[in-house]
C-alpha cells in the first residue's frame, strides 16, 4: 500500500486526512500549524518537520492549500515536495487555484517522471468532516486508479473529468454558480425582508418551484438562516474563487457578467468586515448594507427539523 504524504490540514484538509488515517492508511502530515499535526499525531498519523520529509517519506503527497501561489512554493519551490519526491511517485492536488498553475505543475512532474492528479473538492466542509465530500478528478486513467482508495476514504462521489488539468477547470465552472447562488439567495431574502414577508412561508414557496437551489435548501439552513455565519467556507475564499473564475473566463474571451457582479458584491462584503464569516452570510452583508435585521429561521422551524 502507498505510504500517503498530506500537506495542509486547514479547515477541509484536516478532516480529510482524519478519514483516512481512520481507514488505515498509512499517513505522514505536516502544517504551519503544529495544533493541526498534533491532532493527526493522536490518531496514528506520523508528522514531518518540512514539506521535503514528507515528499521524501511518501509515495503519494496530497496538497490540500489555500491558493494558487502557495500551491506552486510548496509543490516547485526550492524545498518544495519535487525537491525531494521519487520518481514513480505521486503528486495529488486538492486546492482550488487557476489552471495555468495546474498545467505547471502537473508539467513539472511529468519532467521528473511524477504521476500528479489535480482533484479539487466539492461540498461543504461538514461533508468533509463526515466523509462525504465530491471530487473532480484529473488525471490519466493509471494515475487516477492509483488515487481512488484514497478518494473513496474521504468522499462519497467522484467523478473523474478528464486528463489533468480538467479536475480544477470542472470546480471552476461548479463553484461560479454555487458561489454566485449566495448573492442571489441574500437579495431575495433581504427583498423579503424589506417587504415584510414571513421567510418561512417564503422559503415554502421557494422550495417548491424551480427558484430552489442547493445553497438555499442545505447549506443556508445549516449556517446563516440557522444563526450560524462561523468560518465554512469564508467570503474571503469565494471572492478568491470568484476571482479565479473570471480570470479563467477572461483567458479564453468568455464573458461573465453575473460573475464579475457577484464578485463584486463580495468585495463589497470584505470591504465591511464580513471577509472572515461563512458565504452564507452574504445574506447578513446584504440586509446590513440596506440597515434591515438579517432574518433568521426560529428554534422549532419546520424548515430546520
Amino acid at each position: 500500500m502507498d505510504r500517503i504524504g498530506f500537506i495542509g490540514l486547514g479547515r477541509m484538509g484536516r478532516p480529510m486526512a482524519s478519514n483516512l488515517r481512520r481507514r488505515d492508511f498509512d499517513l505522514i502530515v505536516h502544517d504551519v500549524n503544529a495544533e493541526a499535526m498534533t491532532a493527526l499525531a493522536a490518531l496514528g498519523a506520523a508528522t514531518a518537520v518540512s514539506v521535503a520529509e514528507v515528499a521524501a517519506r511518501a509515495d503519494v503527497i496530497i496538497t490540500m492549500l489555500p491558493n494558487s501561489a502557495i500551491v506552486a512554493q510548496v509543490i516547485q519551490g526550492a524545498e518544495g515536495v519535487l525537491s525531494a519526491a521519487r520518481p514513480g511517485s505521486l503528486v495529488m492536488d486538492m486546492s482550488t487555484v487557476d489552471p495555468q498553475t495546474t498545467d505547471a505543475v502537473a508539467a513539472d512532474c511529468a519532467r521528473r517522471g511524477i504521476g500528479f492528479v489535480d482533484a479539487p473538492v466539492g461540498r461543504l466542509a461538514t461533508h468533509a468532516d463526515a466523509g462525504q465530500s465530491l471530487f473532480m478528478v484529473g488525471g490519466s486513467a493509471a494515475d487516477f486508479a492509483r488515487v481512488r482508495p484514497m478518494l473513496e476514504a474521504m468522499g462519497s462521489t467522484i467523478h473523474h473529468c478528464g486528463p489533468a488539468g480538467a479536475g480544477i477547470r470542472t470546480k471552476i465552472v461548479n463553484n461560479f454558480l454555487a458561489v454566485s447562488l449566495c448573492q442571489l439567495n441574500a437579495e431575495a431574502l433581504t427583498l423579503a425582508a424589506a417587504l415584510r414577508l414571513d421567510l418561512e412561508n417564503t422559503l415554502d414557496v421557494l422550495y417548491g418551484t424551480t427558484a430552489s437551489n442547493g445553497q438555499l435548501r442545505v447549506n443556508w439552513l445549516q449556517k446563516v438562516l440557522a444563526g450560524d455565519t462561523s468560518a465554512g467556507f469564508t467570503i474571503d475564499l469565494a471572492h478568491k474563487d470568484l476571482s479565479l473564475i473570471l480570470d479563467a473566463a477572461d483567458a479564453v474571451r468568455v464573458s461573465m457578467p453575473m460573475g464579475a457582479a457577484a464578485r463584486d458584491a463580495f468585495s463589497r462584503a470584505r470591504a465591511r468586515d464580513f471577509g472572515g464569516k461563512d458565504f452564507s452570510a452574504m445574506l447578513d452583508a446584504q440586509c446590513d448594507a440596506v440597515g434591515l435585521v438579517a432574518p433568521r429561521l426560529p428554534a422549532g422551524s419546520r424548515h430546520r427539523a
